[in-house]
């Protein structure tokens, strides 16, 4: 970013910051594809960690963790008389004690009691929201890797995103930068316009497009011809 991010500065400094910036993508474009997919790896592990933390819990309730959440959205739609709420069912609120002390006589004696167990109205209530949490990270996280999986074989809607995002810079420069780059390229260039100053941004994309632009035949060194397009 080169504190591309503040706008004020001399403009000296920032057309020198500029072009550093513009000579590194040009330098290195097509070669952002194995960082981006490893980015996109760390999205799928969170995914994993999820549904695995999941079926953990699950396991550690002896299968009633999953059907959890479920169980107390039915029991709160039930009639008053008919409930039978899950929370306690899981998290007993009571229960049977036994106590050993020793008797009058020196022998130890067995006593029965009621106990309370005021930590377990905590425990449901945390597990409960643990339980909407999962299932709402489950949801978001999988629809962030099918929007992942869209940009990936979508050349189309990587432009629409870019022109929906980034308003000031022109169509035709968006459309060039990524007929003539990767997918790779394309996640680097969203990122850094979330980062640096929008005008700053405009110019970059609007350089970049133009010296792809006038040099048809961009090169990567090791392969022949020109490269096909991402």
């Amino acid at each position: 970013m080169m504190d591309l991010d503040i706008g004020i500065c001399s403009e000296i400094e920032k057309k020198q910051k500029k072009k550093l910036l513009i000579d590194y993508l040009w330098d290195n474009l097509r070669y952002h594809n194995w960082w981006a997919y490893r980015y996109f790896l760390c999205e799928l592990l969170a995914l994993i960690n999820v549904i695995g933390q999941m079926f953990l819990m699950n396991k550690f309730f002896d299968g009633e963790f999953l059907k959890f959440g479920i169980e107390v959205i039915a029991h709160m739609q039930e009639d008053q008389e008919d409930r039978v709420d899950p929370m306690i069912y899981i998290f007993p609120r009571m229960t049977k004690c036994t106590f050993y002390k020793y008797g009058s006589g020196g022998e130890v004696e067995k006593h029965d009691a009621i106990c309370i167990l005021p930590l377990n109205v905590v425990n449901e209530k945390i597990y409960i929201f643990l339980w909407f949490w999962f299932i709402i990270l489950t949801i978001l996280t999988t629809l962030t890797l099918i929007y992942r999986v869209v940009i990936i074989f979508s050349p189309r809607m990587r432009v629409y995103l870019l022109r929906l995002r980034f308003r000031l810079v022109r169509r035709d420069a968006i459309e060039t930068i990524v007929r003539r780059s990767k997918m790779g390229d394309w996640f680097l260039l969203y990122m850094l316009g979330e980062n640096i100053d929008t005008l700053i941004f405009r110019d970059i994309m609007q350089d970049l497009s133009t010296r792809l632009g006038h040099n048809q035949h961009h090169r990567v060194p090791g392969i022949k011809g020109e490269i096909q397009d991402a």
